[in-house]
């Protein structure tokens, strides 16, 4: 866990509690007080989430790709077949129907 993302859960917190007591005692800027210090708290915690995601995208890379390979180790051919099929529909995708030459007006007169 991020330090931010502790920091921000702590302000989320902090903000609900201002929140709560403007609430009750019918003080308006302590209410806004509060609804600002609980935004800044999630979005630091949003913050601090999108760091650590960034932080682990080279695991998750090796480990989808280690996956990946004990797939296609257990089954070869289904893998080669599959990867037949995807190569096929690219070739069918990439391919453009041959051109028609125009029509040609004549004149029966």
């Amino acid at each position: 866990m991020d330090k931010d993302r502790i920091a921000g859960a702590a302000k989320d917190f902090a903000g609900k509690a201002e929140g709560v007591v403007g609430n009750m005692t019918g003080d308006a800027k302590t209410q806004a007080e509060g609804r600002t210090r609980e935004a800044a708290g999630t979005v630091q915690n949003l913050y601090g989430q999108a760091k650590d995601a960034y932080d682990r995208r080279g695991d998750t890379l090796r480990e989808g790709s280690k996956a990946m390979a004990r797939t296609v180790q257990d089954n070869p051919i289904g893998a080669l077949l599959v990867a037949g099929g995807i190569g096929f529909a690219l070739a069918l995708l990439m391919t453009r129907p041959p051109r028609r030459p125009p029509p040609r007006w004549r004149y029966y007169g």
